[in-house]
């Protein structure tokens, strides 16, 4: 799989969410730490259609993967 091939504001313009570095950043200090045990596509402030995204991107291993990859780390 080769990395970067989408950015954090990518991943969150696809999500439908605010995409600016801010954004990005306030919405990660806003709803984190996540609790271990949950995995990130469980999230209790997904939509039903940005955890399935999520869910589906790494199950696939789909090039989107490492940027959410990133942003479960992020909020970890």
């Amino acid at each position: 799989m080769e990395n970067n091939l989408h950015s954090d504001a990518n991943l969150f313009a696809q999500l439908g969410l605010p995409s600016s570095e801010a954004d990005i950043h306030a919405f990660i200090q806003s709803h984190r730490p996540l609790d271990p045990k949950i995995k990130l596509s469980d999230a209790p402030f997904w939509t039903a259609a940005q955890a399935k995204f999520l869910r589906e991107q790494i199950i696939c291993d789909a090039d989107w993967a490492a940027v959410v990859d990133k942003l479960n780390v992020s909020l970890r």
